[in-house]
């Protein structure tokens, strides 16, 4: 932690440190770098890491920052890129900045197999739920984030655990902020190991994204405005229900020795493909409806 401090680059005018509740002295090892900008706040129980980033953005809101970076503890996130991280923010191109470190070629190669697999595969739900097609590496931590942005969402509605910056992107699209992916390096193999167990994290984030998928648009497409998408997606996932529900009882129908007849199959077939083209047409119009949230 102390490397990070160090490391941080001189045009940054606050340092917030976060201690959410740690026990490994964290409060004292950051007022030992001597740093005059870090300011260190104390969680008095543990409350997660979306939890500590909130009560960063919300001290950061206090004193009116324009620019609010993350940057985790563990010496993973390099800060040379921080520049380019906040640079288009701080010219108003966008509203938020994030992290790449799948774009890299190093990619594959440093991060460990199942967590570049475990961060790909959330990304791609990630895109679905959040409405954010064109950015990737949905985990990261690594953010910038402006003021004006900043002060619209409802940080006490986002999630506060791992899944906090797959959350964030659902409620930073219903606002319409625009969102960009900046290549980054990844950084491992620095002595810090991670705690985190992929089978127990993705099922509950899967969950929390199909929660947010259906949050997002009935607040962006139904409440705050409206888009015949919404009845495209709920068509496309009825006639793919029904579809294939009625194909599993076909099966077992015929696995009992009953007659199944033709049309019954025309007809789970004619629901699987109307609700699979249902459903992708209704991304098509979503994708084009957050194109220029870039």
């Amino acid at each position: 932690m102390q490397e990070t401090l160090r490391g941080i680059p001189a045009f940054v005018d606050r340092i917030y440190v976060v201690d959410d509740a740690s026990k490994d002295g964290t409060e004292e090892r950051a007022r030992a770098v001597g740093d005059a900008r870090v300011e260190v706040i104390r969680h008095e129980r543990n409350s997660g890491v979306g939890a500590a980033i909130v009560t960063g953005y919300k001290r950061a809101l206090a004193e009116r920052i324009d620019v609010t970076a993350v940057m985790a503890a563990d010496n993973q996130m390099d800060p040379g890129d921080l520049e380019a991280l906040v640079a288009p923010v701080a010219r108003g191109d966008v509203d938020y900045a994030k992290a790449n470190r799948l774009v890299s070629g190093q990619a594959w190669e440093l991060i460990p197999r199942v967590r570049y697999l475990g961060n790909a595969a959330l990304s791609m739900l990630t895109k679905i739920a959040s409405g954010y097609w064109h950015v990737a590496d949905s985990q990261t931590g690594y953010t910038a984030i402006g003021l004006p942005v900043l002060e619209r969402l409802e940080l006490d509605r986002v999630y506060r655990g791992y899944g906090f910056p797959n959350d964030l992107l659902v409620h930073l699209n219903v606002w319409n902020a625009r969102v960009r992916d900046i290549p980054s390096r990844p950084v491992y193999g620095v002595g810090e190991r991670s705690g985190i167990r992929y089978w127990r994290v993705i099922p509950s984030i899967s969950w929390l994204l199909v929660k947010g998928f259906f949050w997002r648009l009935g607040q962006k497409y139904v409440i705050r405005d409206f888009h015949p998408l919404v009845f495209f997606y709920v068509l496309g996932f009825v006639m793919s229900v029904l579809g294939v529900a009625l194909g599993i009882a076909l099966i077992v129908l015929r696995a009992l020795g009953n007659e199944v007849t033709v049309g019954t199959v025309v007809l789970v077939a004619l629901l699987l493909i109307a609700g699979l083209q249902m459903t992708l047409f209704a991304m098509w119009f979503d994708m084009e409806s957050n194109k220029d949230l870039r």
